[in-house]
Order: C-alpha cells, then sequence, then structure tokens
C-alpha cells in the first residue's frame, strides 16, 4: 500500500463561513477526514504548510512547499498539494521547474466549494488525487481536477464556477479518472532516467504587458526600470504595434540593450504563438532575437522565467534554458 503525504495550503477546499467570507481555516488532518475510503488504497498523512488564500500566493510560497516536498521525499510514494484554484496553474507551473525528473508524483488539486459543504466537489477531487498519487504509472508535476489529469505545465483555470473550472491547453490530458478507475492516455514514466533535481531559487521580478489597442509604449520604459524580465501578450499570433511613432520598437530595444529579457506571447488560450506569420511580429523579432512563448501556457511562461533568472543572467543560457522542454511545457518552436 502506497504512503502519501498530503500538504495543505489552504484554498476555498479548507474554507469555512466567517463574517467576512470565506476563509481557509480546516486543517490538513480534518481534509482526509472527509475522505475515508482512501485508506483502501493508501496510507495517507498530513502535513499543514500554509493556510492561505491562493490569491496571497507568492513565489517564496512556491519555494516553500518545493523544500517540504523535497525534506520528505524519501519517505513517501507520492504527494497531494491542497491548493485554492485561483493561482493553481501557478503553483502547478512553478513547482514543475521547481521539481524536475521526479518519478513520485506531485499532485496538486483544490475544489470550488468548500469539503464541509453538503454539494461539493471537494471530496472527489481529493480522493481522485490520492488515488492517482497512488498509482504505480503516476510522476512528475499534475494538476487532478474533476476527473481529468493535467500536466504541471499546461493548466489553465477557464471557469470561475463550475466543477470543470481546469483545462489542459495545447497538450492531452494525461488521464481520466471514473470511479476508482484510472486511465492513462499517456505514460511515460519510463523515460524518465535522470535523478530528482530540486531548486530553491525564483526571481520574481518579471513583469506582463497585455497589450490593448492605443496603448502607449511608456509602460515598457515603466517596468525596464523595475523588472529583469518582461512578458508582452500581443495579438492574435503575435507581433508588436507599428504605430507611426515606432515607440514599441524602441521601448523593447531598450530592454535588450539593458542586457534583459523579453518574451512575447499572444492573448489568445489555443494553438500559441507564430511571429514568423505578419510582418508586425517576424521583422521585430529577428530585429531584436525576441524569445517567443509559442505553445506555451502563460502560467508556465511567467515561472519558467523566475525558475530561470533564478539560475542566471545570460542572455545565450537564458535562450536555451527557456527553450528546453520541462515537463512537456513546451513543444513547438
Amino acid at each position: 500500500m502506497k504512503k502519501i503525504l498530503m500538504v495543505g495550503t489552504g484554498g476555498t477546499i479548507a474554507c469555512k463561513r466567517s463574517v467576512i467570507g470565506l476563509t481557509p481555516l480546516i486543517t490538513s488532518e480534518e481534509l482526509l477526514s472527509y475522505v475515508p475510503s482512501a485508506k483502501e488504497f493508501c496510507r495517507a498523512d498530513s502535513l499543514q504548510l500554509l493556510n492561505i488564500d491562493s490569491t496571497n500566493m507568492q513565489p517564496k510560497h512556491w519555494v516553500t512547499i518545493a523544500k517540504a516536498i523535497r525534506d520528505n521525499y524519501n519517505e513517501y510514494d507520492g504527494f497531494v498539494i491542497c491548493h485554492g484554484t485561483d493561482t493553481m496553474a501557478y503553483t502547478a507551473a512553478a513547482l514543475s521547474y521547481l521539481i524536475q525528473n521526479s518519478r513520485k508524483p506531485v499532485v496538486i488539486t483544490g475544489s470550488q466549494k468548500p469539503i464541509d459543504m453538503e454539494n461539493t466537489d471537494a471530496r472527489l477531487n481529493l480522493l481522485d488525487s490520492l488515488r492517482f498519487a497512488s498509482d504505480d504509472r503516476a510522476h512528475g508535476v499534475t494538476i487532478v481536477f474533476d476527473g481529468k489529469v493535467i500536466a504541471g505545465t499546461r493548466g489553465k483555470k477557464e471557469r470561475t464556477k463550475s466543477y470543470n473550472a481546469f483545462s489542459s491547453i495545447n497538450f492531452p490530458y494525461i488521464a481520466a479518472i471514473q470511479d476508482d478507475h484510472i486511465i492513462f492516455y499517456l505514460e511515460d514514466k519510463y523515460r524518465i532516467t535522470a535523478p530528482v533535481r530540486f531548486y530553491d531559487h525564483l526571481n520574481s521580478h518579471v513583469a506582463l504587458v497585455k497589450l490593448i489597442p492605443s496603448m502607449d509604449s511608456h509602460v515598457l520604459d515603466y517596468m525596464a526600470e523595475h523588472y529583469d524580465a518582461v512578458i508582452i501578450e500581443s495579438f492574435g499570433v503575435g507581433g508588436l504595434p507599428s504605430y507611426d511613432s515606432g515607440d514599441f520598437y524602441k521601448a523593447v530595444s531598450k530592454w535588450i540593450a539593458l542586457n534583459k529579457t523579453v518574451v512575447m506571447t499572444t492573448q489568445v488560450t489555443n494553438e500559441g504563438s507564430n511571429m514568423s506569420v505578419y510582418e508586425v511580429g517576424r521583422s521585430i523579432k529577428k530585429e531584436l532575437d525576441l524569445l517567443e512563448a509559442y505553445d506555451m501556457t502563460l502560467e508556465a511562461t511567467v515561472t519558467k522565467l523566475m525558475w530561470i533568472l533564478g539560475q542566471t543572467k545570460n542572455p545565450e543560457k537564458i535562450r536555451e534554458l527557456f527553450y528546453q522542454t520541462i515537463n512537456r511545457d513546451i513543444l513547438f518552436f
């Protein structure tokens, strides 16, 4: 019987009603008491690491979670992290970079309603997560939610209230869970040959600019004074506006001159970017040698940059690491 560590961090799954609204109050030990049938297939211990609304999740918390997994890695066969849904995709992506080559599963789950409510998705999500973490074929960082298993770098919350809140973006689901059965669509645990590796540093000085028509490029000038990297969410397959002033070209050139990182991506959720399609993207990418996110999710792009900049400031090394596929995060480039 597999030995699983369930890590509590707060979130809706652990909330109770209070005079100021839903607040994380239920402990990790209490969460386990709501899924007694898990004892049929695993021995689960609990660790209360945090108890916060996931809106307050920060890079320092991701490092703390990764350290807890590292400290207990040899004692357990798998891990389940209970987490709020609002930043779950960011946490799953961040842990994919902080915990690499893991032959043991690290599962992130949560719910749209608290676990102590009569009508809730919490109990099933937690039970499914413990079941998946106990499966011999499971490995690496994943999200388990609404019967779906999603690669940690491919998850995105697309619905604010529905139980099927998360989708896998530009990549198939790893598996589906129906009742007590796990149906794997992708089995590749055998491909992991390198030893597990943990990282303990992220550079949080990463900014995001979402372009809108007529936006003033001076926002990039301001950010250049405060951040080490910027992700520019452009329109369609990607490109920078070529207004008469040429300000965006100048603003991005300033970032490059300061030896800072600029990544182009798209505001469109599915199918990714391709700056070579239109002149507004092709020319600036070629002239300024910009990085492009292609089929990566925004959550993966953000956290991967934080991980990379936590290791190096060398532009060539940054480029090399950015285009290195980690936990299925980038496939087309």
